[in-house]
């Protein structure tokens, strides 16, 4: 089973007189009307890139991060994946606590149990709240989407941008979050079959420490086994900077049955210099592009299910 992991970068349909528009991979959202018909243009060739990516790499199940709702899921899905032959029958995207980037689910594959924690609050989760929230509170900043496929549980991630000392709090308990979640969901979790997979929005240095609570003795971290240049996810063409937000991080069981994993960057700017491989066609200096983010794979020895 090949399992992967994707931020399309503030993925959403909009009508556009008329018309479907999905907004391109970018960051400022402009009303529709102050659109040039080259902008318009621009956004329809990130989005071919968007889903020729997806499509080339031939999961059987992705997690998708900045995605607005289920209805650009589908329409997404429907209208630029499946005329590539990247059929996902079963789709979910569920609301989440950010009003525009909401993680998903698609997969050849049924899935199963799929559950929302963006209710889950600082108290049901057993965490003090950080400075200046309440115990009522949504502990994730998006959603932490659970769902079983294949024989593995998945737990699909966006967690907090980590701004500042607070927001690297919030971080935290996010990933303590998880950590609760699993060991509530498995008497035994080091044997179960289980993975965490999103964009964690922390990198490495100086903020990785954050999610020691998962790392240090819980989970693997697929990505550990690439030299330390070669597991950059994301590329900042503002900043011309590189980080690491994007992981899988899976059960010691489940590790074991894991391959490499990849990091396909070939939706990437081609100002993202560090990647000296190849680009996908149509590719430009910074737009046209599927991504800021690279997509993630992995392909494991698929458990039983049940």
């Amino acid at each position: 089973m090949r399992i992967a992991t994707f931020n399309v970068q503030n993925l959403r349909l909009r009508e556009d007189a008329g018309a479907p528009h999905f907004d391109g991979a970018r960051d400022k959202i402009m009303p529709l009307s102050k659109l040039s018909a080259e902008a318009r243009a621009l956004d329809a060739a990130d989005r071919a890139l968007t889903a020729r990516l997806i499509a080339d790499a031939n999961a059987d199940v992705l997690a998708l991060q900045e995605v607005f709702d289920q209805r650009t899921l589908d329409a997404f899905h429907d209208a630029h994946l499946a005329p590539l032959g990247a059929r996902y029958p079963h789709r979910i995207c569920l609301p989440g606590n950010d009003g525009r980037r909401h993680v998903a689910l698609m997969s050849r594959l049924p899935l199963e149990g799929v559950q929302s924690h963006a209710a889950l609050s600082y108290a049901a989760a057993g965490l003090t709240p950080p400075e200046g929230a309440e115990a009522s509170a949504p502990v994730f900043r998006r959603d932490c989407l659970a769902a079983i496929c294949g024989g593995v549980q998945l737990y699909v991630v966006h967690f907090k941008a980590p701004a500042d000392p607070m927001s690297l709090a919030v971080v935290r308990r996010e990933a303590c979050a998880v950590r609760t979640l699993i060991e509530r969901r498995f008497a035994d979790p080091a044997a179960a079959f289980w993975l965490i997979l999103g964009d964690v929005n922390v990198n490495d240095v100086p903020s990785g420490h954050v999610l020691d609570v998962l790392t240090a003795d819980f989970a693997h971290d697929l990505a550990a086994a690439l030299p330390a240049p070669d597991r950059w996810t994301y590329f900042n063409a503002g900043s011309s900077s590189y980080a690491r937000p994007d992981r899988m991080l899976a059960s010691p069981a489940l590790a074991a049955r894991c391959r490499a994993l990849e990091v396909r960057r070939e939706g990437i700017s081609r100002a993202a210099e560090a990647h000296a491989g190849p680009r996908l066609a149509g590719v430009g200096p910074i737009r046209p592009r599927a991504s800021d983010h690279a997509l993630l794979l992995v392909d494991i020895d698929r458990p039983a299910a049940g």
